[in-house]
């Protein structure tokens, strides 16, 4: 078990238009945070920021510098693309797991130029990047916020629709049992579990769950909406609501496609939300 990871930091979404895909998820309710742009490369975001954790529209504004394989996966699809796992300090993390003899990248430095009304504002991060061997199913890191007040400003966490955080996550992958024992030794054996026929990890905020694709399309119906679902990869995203009547109210005056379905969640069609399935749930 590693003790540095203090829970989900962040999602992010690979979205091939990053204007368009900031208007969707306006229109779904969300405030977005201006523009930021990562320094060195050719990507850029708007960020749905929460009291604890967020999600990340990431796109490709300068396709001729580095877009850390961002292009490859949007020339497959667009939608959940990696989780980032929040840490307090990158550097004892990376320790830890080389003291577990787990491989891991880092710490690598990033800053992102971020487009504020006030002027250019320039937030610092330490990142810890992990192989696929122990977050199968998952493209995942981990992050350090050098300067959270940038980051976390707080008119960007009112969002209409109520949201206040994401409750969870699921993955398609081929054999959920068989990837128990990798996240048991990222987790702890006690946070990971079977249930509803998938895999569940605890993270210490928001639950990850692995499933075929069969049981993903049982779990979250919104994913019979997509072209496919990855044979592992990141799917369905489930956000927290204060209240689903405002949610649904805000929804409905948007003109947005959503359903209920028999667990009280509120069901967002994926062509509405850059590929990735959302349902709200009420927190």
């Amino acid at each position: 078990m590693i003790e540095a990871i203090t829970g989900v930091d962040h999602v992010l979404v690979g979205v091939r238009g990053l204007e368009d895909a900031r208007r969707a998820w306006r229109r779904l309710g969300f405030t977005l945070s201006p523009r930021g742009r990562h320094i060195g490369w050719g990507t850029a975001n708007h960020c749905i920021m929460f009291a604890r954790d967020y999600v990340e529209l990431l796109g490709i504004i300068d396709p001729g510098q580095f877009t850390n394989d961002l292009d490859r996966f949007l020339a497959v699809r667009e939608g959940l693309l990696g989780l980032a796992l929040a840490c307090d300090d990158a550097a004892a993390a990376a320790a830890e797991l080389a003291a577990a003899g787990l491989p891991a990248d880092g710490p690598k430095a990033l800053r992102r130029s971020l487009e504020l009304p006030a002027g250019e504002a320039m937030p610092a991060f330490s990142l810890v990047h992990l192989p696929a061997s122990l977050t199968p199913g998952l493209s995942a890191f981990f992050c350090q916020h050098l300067s959270r007040s940038l980051v976390w400003q707080e008119a960007w966490q009112n969002h209409p629709n109520g949201a206040c955080g994401i409750r969870g996550l699921t993955a398609a992958v081929a054999d959920p049992g068989a990837i128990a024992r990798a996240y048991g030794a990222l987790f702890g054996a006690a946070r990971v579990t079977h249930a509803d026929g998938c895999l569940k990890v605890d993270s210490g905020t928001a639950v990850l769950r692995f499933a075929t694709a069969e049981t993903l399309r049982r779990l979250h119906p919104g994913a019979a909406e997509l072209p496919s679902i990855p044979e592992s990869g990141l799917v369905a995203l489930t956000i927290a609501a204060r209240d689903l009547a405002e949610t649904a109210a805000c929804l409905t005056g948007a003109g947005v496609a959503y359903g209920w379905d028999d667990r009280r969640r509120i069901l967002v069609s994926p062509l509405e939300a850059t590929g990735v399935v959302v349902e709200f749930v009420i927190e």
